[in-house]
């Protein structure tokens, strides 16, 4: 059998390393060694920031949503409000109280009054 040496098919996988190390420092956007085990760490650091990034955001529409709580007369905790939510059927996310919190305070505050009427 003759000898191949996979030119061509190499220099395409190494290609596609060197462009996702792009603009990394030093040997890691040279040698394909150094490059190919940064191009994997990044993915993994970037794969977990996009979970992280979910979190954080989840965090922050509770501190905004506990915060006009707190800005509000006779105000309830914040979990006291998630629940009376629950209890009426109020199926409104985190995410959206958050921006009536913030962008809509009147109608944050007819949908707190509402979730506490008896």
């Amino acid at each position: 059998m003759p000898r191949v040496k996979t030119g061509t098919v190499r220099r395409k996988g190494h290609k596609k390393v060197f462009k996702l190390a792009k603009g990394f420092r030093m040997t890691r956007n040279r040698l394909f060694k150094v490059a190919n085990e940064a191009v994997i760490h990044a993915g993994q650091y970037a794969y977990n920031g996009r979970k992280e990034r979910k979190q954080q955001m989840r965090v922050t529409w509770i501190t905004r949503i506990n915060a006009a709580l707190s800005e509000l007369v006779d105000s309830p905790k914040y979990s006291r409000f998630i629940k009376a939510l629950k209890d009426k059927n109020i199926t409104l996310d985190r995410k959206i109280i958050s921006e009536l919190a913030v962008k809509l305070p009147e109608a944050f505050k007819a949908v707190a009054q509402f979730s506490f009427k008896k």
